[in-house]
């Protein structure tokens, strides 16, 4: 036979146009999933009266209604494929069901149904959702832009802006072009593109992109990329390119099921034709050929992979990793490099202060220097202002009321305070300030983002602020580069210094900063180009592109964007960092068991077929010999749903994910400036 076997992939219900987020597509909706789960229900009414002993009149309506909802797809779609010479597997799936039931095994033909229709389903699930999220995407650039004309301004659709058109950015709009600043001044957050943690101030030459969120101060931009070019377009292509190039074919285990599936049709053939050629009858012919289906169907080689994989799926969702397929579980097995975000994943996101010094002469304690900026602060929405009143809070702090508040974009607040002009904010931005200038150098050497407080004009103190790092981000670096035999690699959106500083901390030497999402997919397709299995965390919606273009990737939940929970292969639900070497152990383990289920599979399997065909091997016998493989690998890779078997990769560690004793403080990582 020179057919050539695929598996048809399960189609999406989403079709081709764009869909926002809030019209995602409902399970239900999905025709694989509507009848995956009625094949299901009525199996469920059928085995119970099997089991029972009911009459043959009660049981069969309802296993012939299983094969019809679970089989008819697959197989109009197998017969519509052999039109194209192409073998599909579940068409091989539906022909191994109806063998069984042809010589009265009837309920191992259900089952088999059951596991490819549920497969199916659930394939069709993760497709609809993945690009329900991928096209919502687009939500994120605003619908229409205020256009300046010579005789004023209009609003029009943003898809109709052109290269060299100047738009109007109020404050708190989404910027709905890439462009350049020609005139004012303001923070804009651009965390959808690049990562960074806090709003970067933007001034006349600076660049912008479509999607972000202008701060307090109004914008006009020069547009200058079409907008079916921007960044944000290009992030929706990239993770639709490369989110296509996941072909599960890749996975070892199918292979392997695929050409056994090709030898079991023409060695079935042969076994009943071959005998009628010589001589025998009808009958004996048949019940041998229906035999060898039996004992030669794949079932023990399906089991042989799906409850390893899903025992180790189960477990690792029960300890926060939710892994979206089997397939998932294999790829993780394999990687051999890792590449980290910084923002959000090698560290909490949130900027916090670390460190108060109060000026000397000031007369200030620390206490007084963070009232006076808490108070000053408190109007303000700007993130470096909460993380200064959140401090000024944890400490028990009473703040006095302000007074004449102003902010100004990229410099900082000012406001009156129990009497005093109280000045925060930048110290590059300030024009009084300079003999503090010393504790400013001091900080930003310790990689910090410094804040300067001024008191009638006159330095009151410094503020340090930093994005933590997480606790756990030490003892997740070693135990990867233990794992892998590599170092993690540091990708990210920020600025060199701070992702130095960070990269230092936790021990990693290979550090990538400044970079763009269509940056980090050419570095992280450079290295697969190269012959690596990388595997991408992140959690924002600047990594969903590597995300969706590493062998493997892994986002962050509690902070995660919608695009990156969806595109990701797997999600950290409960946010720990050490989780992840914790899972790429456990899939290791779970390709093991793959791999020893296999070998069982294929003794009984080659034992009980040689018997059929150079003995004539009892049916009852074969059915015993056939449900019995399928029993135990079933059994072995229930193993993996056991609490030992979820375990840190480092010596010393306790079976649950958590923080090393050897971990020690948790350090600090820069955050960016106002300016």
């Amino acid at each position: 036979m020179s057919s050539v076997l695929e598996r048809r992939p399960a189609s999406s219900a989403t079709g081709s146009g764009l869909v926002p987020p809030r019209h995602r597509t409902r399970v239900l909706a999905l025709p694989e999933a509507r009848w995956a789960l009625t094949a299901l229900v009525l199996f469920l009414i059928a085995l119970p009266l099997d089991l029972l002993g009911a009459p043959a009149w009660a049981r069969a309506p309802l296993y012939a209604a299983v094969y019809v909802a679970g089989g008819w797809k697959p197989a109009r779609e197998g017969l519509e494929a052999l039109k194209d010479k192409t073998l599909d597997v579940d068409l091989l799936m539906v022909v191994a069901a109806l063998g069984a039931a042809a010589i009265g095994q009837v309920l191992d033909g259900a089952l088999l149904i059951i596991i490819f229709a549920t497969s199916g389903a659930l394939e069709a699930v993760a497709t609809a959702r993945t690009a329900d999220s991928v096209r919502g995407l687009l939500d994120l650039a605003p619908t229409t832009a205020t256009r300046l004309l010579p005789g004023g301004e209009e609003t029009v659709p943003t898809d109709l802006l052109g290269v060299g058109d100047t738009v109007l950015v109020r404050p708190g709009e989404r910027i709905g072009a890439d462009g350049r600043v020609i005139d004012g001044t303001s923070d804009v957050d651009q965390a959808t593109i690049t990562g960074e943690p806090l709003p970067v101030a933007k001034q006349p030459g600076d660049e912008v992109f479509a999607g972000t969120v202008n701060g307090t101060g109004a914008l006009r931009v020069r547009v200058e990329r079409d907008p079916s070019d921007s960044v944000i377009a290009r992030i929706v292509r990239m993770v639709e390119e490369a989110s296509e190039t996941k072909a599960p074919t890749q996975l070892f285990i199918e292979k392997i099921e695929q050409r056994y599936s090709i030898g079991m049709v023409i060695a079935t053939l042969a076994v009943f034709t071959i005998p009628l050629a010589l001589g025998d009858e009808l009958r004996p012919a048949l019940l041998r050929a229906m035999t060898f289906m039996i004992v030669a169907s794949p079932c023990a080689v399906v089991l042989s992979t799906m409850p390893p994989l899903l025992s180790a799926i189960a477990n690792a969702g029960r300890h926060g990793v939710l892994a979206k397929s089997a397939v998932v579980m294999e790829r993780l097995s394999q990687i051999d490099a890792v590449a980290l975000d910084k923002t959000g994943t090698l560290t909490e996101g949130t900027p916090r202060v670390t460190d108060i010094r109060p000026a000397p002469g000031s007369g200030l304690s620390e206490n007084t220097l963070l009232a006076l900026a808490a108070a000053a602060e408190h109007p303000s929405e700007h993130p470096l202002a909460r993380a200064i009143v959140d401090a000024a809070r944890e400490r028990g702090l009473t703040l006095a009321d302000a007074t004449d508040f102003t902010s100004t974009p990229g410099v900082g607040v000012s406001a009156t305070v129990d009497g005093h002009a109280i000045q925060v904010g930048s110290p590059a931005r300030r024009t009084a300030g300079a003999e503090a200038d010393p504790l400013v150098q001091e900080l930003q050497e310790q990689g910090r983002t410094a804040v300067l407080v001024l008191r009638d004009g006159t330095p009151a103190g410094v503020l340090g602020i930093s994005d933590r790092l997480r606790p756990d981000a030490k003892a997740t670096v070693r135990a990867l580069t233990a794992l892998t035999g590599r170092a993690p690699v540091l990708l990210t959106g920020d600025n060199e210094r701070a992702a130095r500083d960070l990269a230092a901390e936790v021990g990693i030497t290979d550090v990538r900063a400044g970079l763009l999402p269509q940056d980090k997919v050419a570095t992280v397709q450079a290295w697969q180009n190269e012959g690596l299995r990388v595997m991408v965390v992140g959690d924002g919606v600047n990594d969903a592109p590597a995300l969706a273009a590493a062998h493997t990737g892994i986002a962050m939940g509690k902070a995660g964007s919608d695009l990156a929970l969806e595109t990701a292969d797997a999600v950290v639900v409960r946010d720990e960092l050490a989780a992840i070497p914790a899972v790429v152990n456990l899939s290791r383990r779970a390709r093991r068991l793959v791999i020893q289920n296999l070998i069982i599979a294929g003794t009984f399997i080659t034992v009980l077929v040689a018997w059929d065909l150079i003995g004539m091997l009892p049916l009852p016998l074969g059915v015993a010999g056939h449900e019995g493989s399928t029993i135990i690998v079933g059994l072995n890779g229930l193993r993996l749903l056991r609490e030992r078997a979820w375990k840190n990769p480092l010596a010393g560690n306790t079976a649950r994910t958590g923080t090393p004793a050897a971990t020690g403080a948790a350090g600090s990582c820069p955050a960016n400036t106002r300016s």
